[in-house]
C-alpha cells in the first residue's frame, strides 16, 4: 500500500474517540471510515474474502452527493504463508426513498507481488427494505466471472444476517485433467449466517462448487476450497 494510506490510517488510530466496531471521522466534505471489515453495501459482498487468520482492514471515503471510494486489504501479507492483497473501489450510491436505493461501481483487485493476477470488476445492485441484491462481472484473461449477491439482513427467527453468493466462471484457457478431460467452466456458491456474540463476530458458512475429484485442480473461485465445506469462524475486532 502507498504512503498516504498508511499515514491516514495512523492518524485515525491515534485519535482519541472510537466506536466499538469502526472509527469514523469527517475530512472536509467527506466521511472517513476505518474498519476491520468492509463498510460498503454492494462492495462488501463482492470484494475478495479475507483469508482465515490474516490481518485485514480498510478505509472508505464517502461524499453526501453519493460518490465514494476506498481500499480494503483482505490480507496484509504479514506472514510468510500470506500474500498482500488490495481491493481498490469507487462507486456511486443514491436512495430513491428510505426503503429503496441503488449503487454502481468498479473494483480493482490487486496483488502487488503478483501483478499478473490483477483484474477489474463492475458491480451494481439495489437495496430494498433492508435487504441488498447485486451482481458483478469480472473480465480477466484467466477467468471471466459473473457473480450474484444477496444479503437479506437480520432474519428474525435465527437472529442472524444471511448472505448468499453464486458465481459462474468461464476459464480463458481450458484446464486439462485426468486422461485428456478438460474443464472450461464451473459454478460455485456460498451461504453464510452471521451474528455478534459477546464482542465476537460469529460466521457459519457453507460453500461448494460444481467441480469434483481431479476437476478441483482447475478451481479458482470465490471460495477458499473447491469441495463442500462448512466453516465456523470467530473474529474479535481490535477496536
Amino acid at each position: 500500500m502507498n504512503r498516504p494510506f498508511w499515514l491516514l490510517t495512523a492518524v485515525v488510530l491515534l485519535s482519541p474517540t472510537t466506536q466499538a466496531q469502526q472509527i469514523k471521522r469527517e475530512l472536509g466534505d467527506f466521511d472517513f471510515t476505518l474498519a476491520t471489515t468492509p463498510t460498503r453495501t454492494m462492495a462488501e459482498g463482492l470484494i475478495s474474502p479475507a483469508a482465515v487468520g490474516s490481518f485485514h482492514g480498510g478505509v472508505d471515503l464517502s461524499h453526501p452527493n453519493g460518490v465514494y471510494f476506498g481500499q480494503y486489504a483482505p490480507s496484509m501479507g504479514l506472514t510468510k504463508a500470506s500474500t498482500l492483497k488490495l481491493d481498490n473501489y469507487a462507486g456511486y450510491k443514491q436512495a430513491f426513498t428510505d426503503s429503496l436505493g441503488y449503487e454502481v461501481g468498479v473494483i480493482h483487485y490487486t496483488q502487488p507481488n503478483q501483478p499478473e493476477a490483477n483484474s477489474y470488476a463492475l458491480y451494481g445492485g439495489l437495496s430494498l427494505f433492508g435487504s441488498r441484491f447485486g451482481g458483478a462481472f469480472n473480465d480477466s484473461p484467466d477467468n471471466r466471472t459473473g457473480t450474484l449477491f444477496a444479503n437479506l439482513g437480520r432474519l428474525p427467527l435465527l437472529d442472524a444476517d444471511f448472505t448468499l453468493k453464486v458465481a459462474h466462471h468461464q476459464l480463458g484457457t481450458p484446464f486439462t485433467i485426468g486422461e485428456g478431460g478438460q474443464v472450461d467452466s464451473f459454478n460455485d456458491w456460498s451461504l453464510k449466517f452471521s451474528r455478534p456474540w459477546r464482542g465476537v463476530d460469529l460466521d457459519l458458512e457453507y460453500s461448494n462448487s460444481s467441480l469434483t475429484g481431479s476437476g478441483c485442480d482447475a478451481y479458482s473461485g470465490i471460495n477458499s476450497t473447491c469441495d463442500s465445506m462448512v466453516t465456523l469462524r470467530a473474529q474479535r475486532r481490535f477496536f
